[in-house]
């Protein structure tokens, strides 16, 4: 118990002298306005709420503060811009200002190679290259075209899965089938292969405990050298995670490597089908910072970890929330159907009509796409971006922003704001067909919604991404009709975890449409 307190004490102390050296810095810059602080604990909000509501804190105190709020948290200064407006300013308008991220976290440098990704990546060099290879050779519209077998073969095996378990179960809550199909589509476009179903369940299960359990890491962070003591049990699950991550994703890794040998090239030639992969980008790269050396396996590592854990939770997250809708209005499905009706009709005899919708007849299906977009405006997949910081002083609303500050940027809120939105808790997909409001969902123009981002660090997924949603949507309701369990109702409530989930996942009956087999 004495040496709990020790270290208890030893914790409080540097936290007190943390918060008087950044607060003697900061005095010197005139912040947003914000509630009162505390030494150590930061604002009175701490010592009766947690970060999880820190969305509800913000709505509640806007009013008082105004659109772009300064809350302390622990010894940090942390900006929140809540309006529309500010935020184009900032992320577009003053964009290298505030295209920075924070430093590594002691976890972050435990795990390895963080900053060799592009999310987490300062602003600079390194992030330049890294973000235009996966822009270039897989994210460009010529790649993504290329993965179309793929696709198909993903949308098949869903459609499979979906039947089989409502068969046996008479019902399928489908949010386990959304993860697994999209995880099995960005397996197979970072390391070029169908890999075995047993294979992907193994690096679904290792990324996913990696990411449910980083909060539980995060204690580690304040001081690795305590941290790893007093919370042995903690570190070591750490390691075995990570170890468990290491142990699924270098083989695949290092087989691609291999192919690339002549031995590899003569198996292709063989014919091996073999398709270009992310991870196959990454073996040539040259860090520019650093001699021009090349990405070490841990590094490869952690950007395939990356574009698994950032491709599949937020689609199969907007998925699952379209469909629910789809569900809980049914109007809108049945004309969602009607449009479906129409694409198969307008089909020539080489196009037979139990064929999937393919990529080409998408680009006709306008309701669809509002269908898509109302959702991710209803229902964005985050509630704020992934945190930037000021790379040099800036100034939002009037106010100076010091170096080094971090700015985060609400995303569900801008999205109902009424003046913007005609009853904005609505879901109707109406608004964003002709003659509704014109969206521009980069934000470039003007931000009415950014369930990607906007400015320099928008998602670089956002293509990919929506036609990966409108291709599953437009299939999944030409197969099957989707409707609750008898006496169940869709409940919209979210949640927080890495995304923002449905409180309740959705559990549906799945009927088949005789469009599908007409």
């Amino acid at each position: 118990m004495e040496l709990y307190s020790i270290v208890l004490l030893s914790l409080i102390i540097a936290a007190g002298v943390a918060f008087l050296l950044s607060s003697g810095k900061q005095k010197k810059a005139k912040l947003p306005p914000g509630p009162v602080a505390l030494p150590i604990i930061g604002n009175v909000y701490w010592l009766t709420k947690s970060l999880n509501e820190i969305e509800s804190i913000l709505r509640e105190i806007r009013g008082r503060y105004g659109p772009a709020i300064t809350l302390r948290i622990g010894s940090r200064s942390v900006v929140f811009v809540c309006d529309r407006t500010l935020a184009h300013d900032a992320l577009v308008g003053k964009g290298a200002t505030f295209a920075d991220r924070p430093p590594p976290t002691a976890i972050g440098r435990i795990l390895g190679a963080v900053q060799q990704n592009i999310n987490n990546s300062a602003y600079g060099p390194v992030w330049r290259l890294l973000r235009r290879n996966l822009m270039t050779e897989i994210l460009h519209p010529s790649r993504i075209k290329s993965y179309g077998e793929g696709r198909s073969w993903v949308l098949d095996l869903l459609i499979r899965k979906l039947r089989s378990e409502c068969e046996s179960a008479g019902s399928v809550r489908v949010m386990e089938q959304f993860q697994f199909a999209t995880f099995c589509l960005l397996v197979f476009m970072c390391f070029g292969q169908r890999v075995d179903e047993e294979v992907v369940r193994e690096i679904e299960k290792a990324q996913r405990d990696m990411l449910l359990n980083l909060r539980r890491f995060n204690v580690l962070s304040f001081s690795p050298r305590i941290g790893k003591w007093v919370f042995r049990k903690r570190w070591h699950d750490l390691l075995r995670i990570r170890k468990r991550q290491a142990d699924v994703l270098l083989p695949l890794i290092r087989a691609r490597k291999e192919a690339q040998t002549k031995e590899g090239r003569e198996e292709r030639e063989g014919g091996n089908s073999f398709e270009f992969s992310y991870v196959d980008s990454l073996f040539n790269l040259e860090l520019p910072d650093e001699g021009g050396r090349k990405l070490t396996e841990e590094e490869i590592l952690g950007l395939c970890s990356e574009i698994l854990i950032a491709g599949t939770d937020t689609t199969s997250t907007a998925a699952q929330w379209i469909m629910a809708n789809l569900v809980k209005y049914p109007q809108i499905q049945a004309k969602l159907v009607e449009e479906i009706h129409g694409i198969v009709k307008q089909r020539t005899s080489q196009v037979p009509a139990a064929d999937f919708i393919t990529e080409e007849e998408l680009q006709k299906m306008k309701y669809l796409k509002a269908v898509v977009m109302e959702a991710l405006r209803r229902h964005p997949p985050t509630s704020f971006l992934l945190p930037h910081v000021a790379k040099e002083e800036g100034e939002i609303n009037g106010y100076v922003i010091p170096k080094g500050t971090n700015v985060n940027f609400t995303v569900a809120d801008m999205a109902m704001d009424e003046k913007v939105w005609k009853d904005p808790m609505e879901f109707k997909p109406e608004r964003f067909l002709e003659g509704e409001e014109e969206v521009d969902i980069t934000g470039t123009r003007e931000i009415k919604m950014m369930p990607f981002g906007a400015g320099r660090r928008i998602c670089p997924g956002l293509g990919l991404a929506m036609l990966h949603l409108e291709y599953f949507v437009a299939n999944l309701v030409m197969e099957f009709e989707w409707k609750t369990k008898e006496g169940e109702e869709v409940d919209l409530t979210g949640k927080r975890e890495f995304t923002t989930v449905m409180k309740n996942p959705l559990n549906v009956v799945l009927r088949p449409r005789k469009i599908a087999h007409s």
